[in-house]
């Protein structure tokens, strides 16, 4: 059997730590905080991360260097005979056209997979990916079954605040100022290829209620039912409250928790700290 490699990035949720635990290799996603380069999870932890945005410091959001991905994917192949790189959403970042870009020096020995996804259920086609590379599947097999099933995903995020979206220039400052004022709590989806509003709340009970509704109307008409599904919580610094979403969610969907993750800190940097999300993807089992 061909040994085949598993690469993605740090936006996968995926730590340093557990990459190593589970034989894949993991891309820190570079942030330029007041002029200074950091790489997360090398060094930039969670905790600095949120830090520095609530301290207001200037950050900005960029892609791995091109050098970078080269020497990583040049070392993995001097023991491997193929790889499969899952990077961010395409329509989230450049990093996938990048990817796709430099693969096409390799021969068909780097396989890039415009995978649509990002955090939990971007984690889950990395562990999908490392299921099909022990059914004996090719680097090109599996990068065209995860595209196959790129959308078959779904998340909800629920913000704390409106600030860093204002910052980033995604609404304008008297939109902000407006749900500031009203105690709105928008709900946001991401369904494939971007970040989009989905629903207004005027608290976090209604906003959990909204993304449980929502996921649950996905999981029965787009997916088939919960038994086809895995469904995840992901937050940014929010650790106790997303636990106690996990419990929730069990309750009103009888669903257990695949993963319950910190949001990738590129998604942070926009969301801020205290977001609450909701997701699910569809089994594969019928290629495994």
């Amino acid at each position: 059997m061909s040994r085949i490699a598993i690469v993605t990035d740090s936006n996968s949720g995926i730590t340093q730590g557990l990459a190593k635990e589970l034989g894949i290799f993991v891309l820190p996603m570079p942030f330029v905080i007041n002029e200074k380069t950091f790489f997360e999870d090398i060094n930039l932890s969670q905790k600095e991360f949120y830090q520095k945005l609530q301290n207001d410091d200037e950050i900005s959001t960029s892609q791995p260097a091109a050098g970078d991905i080269l020497d990583l994917w040049d070392k993995i192949l001097e023991t491997h005979d193929a790889l499969v790189h899952i990077p961010m959403s395409s329509g989230l970042s450049g990093s996938c056209a990048t990817a796709l870009a430099l693969a096409e020096d390799y021969d068909g020995r780097v396989q890039v997979v415009d995978n649509q996804r990002i955090s939990a259920t971007m984690r889950q086609s990395v562990m999908d990916a490392l299921q099909l590379v022990k059914t004996g599947k090719t680097a090109c097999e599996i990068k065209n079954i995860l595209e196959e099933v790129k959308f078959q995903s779904s998340i909800y995020i629920m913000l704390d605040t409106l600030k860093y979206l204002k910052k980033g220039g995604r609404i304008t400052p008297a939109a902000a100022a407006i749900a500031t004022v009203l105690k709105i709590k928008p709900v946001l989806q991401i369904q494939g290829k971007k970040l989009d509003a989905y629903a207004k709340a005027r608290s976090e009970k209604q906003a959990r209620t909204i993304m449980i509704d929502a996921l649950r109307k996905d999981i029965e008409t787009r997916f088939g039912g919960l038994n086809k599904v895995r469904v995840y919580v992901a937050h940014t610094n929010k650790e106790d409250a997303a636990q106690d979403f996990c419990k929730i969610i069990k309750q009103e969907l009888g669903a257990e928790i695949t993963f319950c993750d910190p949001l990738s800190l590129s998604i942070a940097r926009h969301t801020g700290p205290g977001a609450l999300g909701i997701a699910c993807s569809k089994k594969i089992d019928c290629y495994l």
